[in-house]
Formats: C-alpha cells, structure tokens, sequence
C-alpha cells in the first residue's frame, strides 16, 4: 500500500467557527431542528463530529471522507442562522475522536452529549467519563477559538 494510499484512508477533519444569528427567542426549537438534520444526513454520508453552541457562536467538527466532509462544510457555510464562517482547521487525522456520534451536541443545555460548564469566565467540558483524551483536545481546540463567550 503507498503512503498516498494510506492518506486517502485516514478520515478528514474539519473545524468551524461562525457567528449564531439564531434569536435567544427562537434558539431552543432551532437547534432542536439543526441537531435533528444533522444526525440523520451525517449518519447516512457516513460523518460524525460535535457541535459545540453557546449564546454567540457555534464551533462544530465534521469527521469522514474528505470530498463529502468539504461538501458538507460548503452547504453549512451558506446557511443564514449564521454567519463569519472561518476555517479552523482541516487536515486528515489518525482516527475519528466523535466516532460513536453523528453529531454530539456539546453545550450547557441540559441534554448535551457533552456538557459545558464555565469557570473563571472559561467554557469548559465537564468531567465525564465518557470523554476521551482525544476528544477532549479536539474539544479544547473548537472551545479556544471563541474565547470565553458566555453560556
């Protein structure tokens, strides 16, 4: 098998920031919508990832096979409940650190697949044992690229 070979197996993953335009009004019903799309197509296109959702900002992780993970990222990237969109990162990965997730919601609601919690005016996962070092660097990663924006 050639190194080439080997690259095009590894799962791609991307990394986005944007800016929630979703009304506080109107968030709880729309995410519920967004969370419900999501976990349906990622599960059917073979992509898995999180959501990570505060007050101002999503930060979201897709995992799979590069053209579909890039195909994806297009459609979201235009959708209007959000906008400055930006790239965090994107590159091929040893593994899928969301794996058992089509997409896990993290959050401070209370039905997150991975809690959020602040301290010291810094967002952070809370403690459980359902998180992986790899995950939790990954989660890291999408939590520092908005700072410490409110909950």
């Amino acid at each position: 098998m050639t190194e080439q070979t080997q690259a095009s197996e590894r799962p791609f993953r991307l990394i986005y920031r944007s800016h929630s335009r979703i009304s506080p009004d109107d968030r709880s019903v729309v995410l519920a919508e967004i969370f419900t799309a999501a976990r349906s197509n990622n599960k059917r296109s073979g992509i898995t990832g999180a959501l990570l959702v505060t007050d101002n900002w999503f930060v979201q992780a897709l995992e799979g096979d590069e053209s579909t993970v890039r195909g994806l990222y297009d459609h979201i990237a235009k959708d209007g409940r959000h906008d400055d969109v930006t790239v965090i990162e994107s590159a091929p990965v040893e593994a899928r650190v969301f794996g058992k997730w089509a997409m896990a919601q993290v959050s401070a609601l209370g039905h997150a697949d991975i809690p959020l919690h602040a301290v010291e005016g810094r967002i952070h996962s809370a403690a459980a044992p359902s998180v992986t070092r790899e995950q939790s660097v990954v989660l890291k990663t999408m939590r520092d690229t908005i700072g410490a924006d409110t909950l």
